[in-house]
């Protein structure tokens, strides 16, 4: 390597490492000032000289906040505050392809901590359109479904009527992510081999407890419906 290439790879950490610090000190600027969606935050030359470093480094972390969703540009108000789309970004890194081991088992073990939590928002909400739709769900389900620990289109299906009823929006965003990895943890070997089936509550039994039992009831079926996924941790 030359000394000229030397240089410019010294310059490149130093700018790297000073972009760093600027993003994490404008993060720390939107949470001291306690700054909400639609407020302007200053221009890259105010940020540059308040800072004491160049517009380029501020630019490169402005850049960095925009990609999180962070910030964007409105004609006459420079740089704001927006919302970010949370899950659409957790979404992008949620490829079990590229996960590590650990990661994916922690995944696997949220769904069902979230299936099973999420007892009393559906029975809030749910209407006697959404009974009649879930049995109409378990009705295509083929009878060997009841013995069968894991099948991903019934799963979708009739799961994610149950997210959709929850009326949660982010629950159910964050429910189309979690299924795929689910169901690349359940066939990937990654945890206990799949045991010799329990007795488990059926899609069917669920719609039955939730036709005519009570919250509890539901949380309890749930995670019976759940168990043999559970024993595959623990057991």
């Amino acid at each position: 390597m030359s000394l000229t290439e030397i240089k410019d790879s010294l310059k490149s950490i130093d700018t790297s490492t000073l972009v760093d610090k600027v993003e994490a000190n404008l993060v720390e600027l939107l949470q001291i000032k306690k700054l909400k969606v639609g407020d302007s935050i200053p221009t890259e030359m105010e940020l540059a000289e308040t800072l004491g470093v160049s517009r380029t480094v501020v630019r490169e972390a402005i850049l960095r906040l925009r990609m999180m969703g962070l910030i964007d540009s409105k004609k006459k108000k420079g740089a704001v505050i927006t919302s970010p789309d949370i899950f659409g970004i957790v979404g992008k890194s949620m490829n079990p392809h590229i996960l590590d081991q650990a990661t994916l088992r922690e995944i696997f073990e949220i769904r069902l901590v979230l299936e099973i939590g999420m007892a009393d928002l559906i029975f809030h909400r749910i209407k006697k359109a959404d009974i009649k739709e879930l049995k109409r769900i378990v009705s295509k389900e083929p009878p060997a479904t009841d013995h069968h620990l894991f099948n991903i289109d019934h799963e979708i299906a009739f799961h994610g009527k149950l997210y959709e009823i929850a009326g949660n929006t982010a629950l159910k965003k964050f429910q189309k992510m979690l299924l795929p990895v689910f169901d690349y943890v359940h066939k990937s070997g990654l945890l206990k081999k799949q045991p010799k089936l329990k007795t488990f509550v059926s899609h069917k039994g669920l719609v039955d407890i939730l036709e005519k039992g009570t919250p509890e009831d539901f949380r309890n079926g749930m995670r019976k419906h759940l168990e043999n996924h559970f024993a595959r941790l623990f057991e």
